[in-house]
């Protein structure tokens, strides 16, 4: 160890004294040149999962004359809406408050300042079902609990590891057939894989566009149950992988 150091020190002093030296060492550490033709590919994996998971968010939304008319009464019906939360099943973990307001409403009239009519109250709380086919029964249960404003919901995958590792599978496989047309077409072969890197992934994570639920639509269709359709959802992730062509 001390001669290497030693060496490692020489090094370094020659390269302060002398710049030749010092482009010398430099080179050493360039990668030595490829033996053969490069191809730069780029391909995209795909795989078809069903989301397993879906987040609403539910609230109340009350009107008061006064700030505190408003609140208290929003807060009453919002105890009833995560009662029937929990009586559905829905385990703690899974609901969390997701925003809280107090906002008074104006009047206004032209050239007058504006004048406080009352108060708005909103409590919202998000829920994720782990079962995507009770969402709906306890959408219904959500309404008749007082629910006056309910988004979603959001769809996803609650494993999205193991789609994202087929969909790279995928996309190498894709890599190395392109490549080889690539090679066939200019009658030489493919040799071996030079580096990979990841460019890009979906992983299904990302919410499909939220369905509007009101209440008062809802409300006008109480004997026919809400559904909620899973589909299917695109993991896709892309590869760029140089080859070495011969």
């Amino acid at each position: 160890m001390r001669i290497n150091l030693g060496w490692g020190l020489g090094l370094g002093l020659a390269a302060v004294a002398m710049p030749g030296a010092a482009a010398a060492q430099v080179a050493l550490t360039q990668a030595a040149p490829v033996d053969g033709t490069v191809l730069e590919v780029s391909a995209t994996g795909r795989v078809t999962r069903a989301p397993d998971q879906a987040v609403i968010r539910a609230g109340v939304v009350t009107q008061g004359a006064t700030a505190a008319a408003a609140s208290e009464e929003n807060a009453a019906r919002m105890a009833r809406v995560i009662a029937s939360l929990k009586s559905a099943g829905i385990q703690a973990r899974d609901l969390s408050t997701s925003n809280v307001s107090l906002q008074p409403q104006y009047r206004y009239a032209d050239n007058q300042p504006p004048v406080v009519t009352g108060y708005q109250a909103s409590n919202s709380v998000s829920v994720k079902f782990r079962d995507i086919a009770r969402s709906g029964a306890v959408l219904d249960a959500l309404v008749k609990a007082g629910a006056n404003q309910i988004d979603g919901p959001a769809l996803s995958l609650s494993q999205p590891d193991a789609a994202l590792d087929a969909a790279r599978t995928d996309a190498i496989k894709r890599a190395h057939a392109r490549a080889a047309l690539y090679a066939q077409a200019a009658e030489m072969r493919v040799e071996r894989v030079l580096s990979i890197s990841e460019a890009g992934e979906n992983d299904g994570g990302q919410p499909q566009p939220p369905v509007m639920f009101r209440a008062r639509a809802m409300a006008a269709q109480a004997d026919a149950p809400t559904q909620v359709l899973p589909g299917e959802t695109d993991v896709t992730a892309t590869v760029n992988v140089r080859f070495v062509l011969k």
